[in-house]
């Protein structure tokens, strides 16, 4: 799947020849959770890559891969229920699941290694990023294409297949507590997976992907993540950089939505709008635009 996605972005940014990728397994609280390493493993400047629904490590390969051509080695995990990492319930996902996997890697990677770390999320990974980097101590630069806070209730409507959905999200997923919290529904029922792109072509071959997109998860990890809140709120996030990378032309979630909690972090941070990119930005000039924030300096 991973040259299925690196396909889209634009030719001059598809990295030739594609550089060293290797699949690692971390065992993490009896589930073994599949992670990625791109590019030169002793590159000075690290990043941990976080997915977000419908996502895992192929699709974020196409932006590990121009990081790693630019000098920074790239770890990606895939998240419990999706890709190839095997958890011992998958009933039992949720979201929290998600943040302790992101805390525990960015903390490990932080023990190995002495140079800048970063974290990049990538649509509902863009939370999880802010979670992992304001939990833990020591990463120095986050750049996220998204922060969609579950408790915005303009927030809710837009990630929800229908904007009625959304409002209605928290009432409607209570019900699903008990017996009914494992039962596994297909993300395009409840999200609006349409949305994730701009190309019909590219949303097709997401919504096919079984390990990503084409998903199914617990209702109890869509009610924890509605009902989830960060656990340092944005006024008293005094670190680390913050980049928010915001698609300009994203029909799923609007930069809008984004910048409503980007205003409130307290640390140092820059808006960036990727200029005629959608949801998962692969068009021009915004996806050379997320080219050049994923160089160091």
């Amino acid at each position: 799947m991973h040259e299925a996605y690196r396909r889209f972005l634009p030719s001059e940014l598809r990295a030739e020849p594609p550089p060293r990728r290797e699949s690692t397994w971390w065992r993490w609280r009896g589930a073994d959770v599949h992670v990625e390493r791109v590019g030169d493993p002793d590159a000075p400047v690290r990043a941990v890559a976080f997915h977000g629904a419908g996502g895992h490590a192929a699709l974020m390969w196409p932006y590990a891969a121009l990081a790693a051509r630019r000098g920074v080695h790239v770890v990606v995990p895939d998240l419990p229920g999706y890709g190839d990492t095997r958890v011992p319930d998958r009933s039992a996902v949720r979201y929290a699941d998600w943040i302790e996997v992101a805390c525990a890697l960015t903390s490990a990677e932080r023990e190995t290694h002495d140079g800048p770390l970063w974290l990049i999320g990538a649509s509902m990974g863009g939370m999880v990023a802010y979670e992992a980097a304001t939990r833990t101590c020591g990463v120095d630069r986050l750049i996220v294409t998204c922060l969609l806070d579950p408790r915005d209730a303009e927030a809710r409507r837009a990630a929800a297949r229908h904007p009625w959905l959304g409002a209605a999200a928290g009432p409607l997923l209570r019900v699903s507590a008990g017996p009914l919290a494992g039962a596994a529904v297909p993300l395009r029922w409840l999200t609006n997976m349409r949305g994730i792109a701009n190309d019909p072509e590219l949303v097709d071959v997401v919504l096919a992907d079984r390990r990503g997109g084409g998903n199914r998860m617990p209702l109890g990890f869509f009610r924890s993540f509605f009902e989830s809140a960060p656990a340092v709120e944005p006024e008293v996030a005094t670190g680390p950089h913050v980049v928010l990378a915001h698609p300009a032309d994203d029909r799923w979630t609007p930069a809008a939505l984004s910048l409503r909690f980007f205003d409130r972090i307290a640390a140092s941070k820059e808006y960036v709008p990727l200029e005629a990119a959608g949801h998962f930005p692969v068009e021009s000039p915004g996806a050379e635009r997320l080219a050049e924030l994923l160089t160091p300096h």
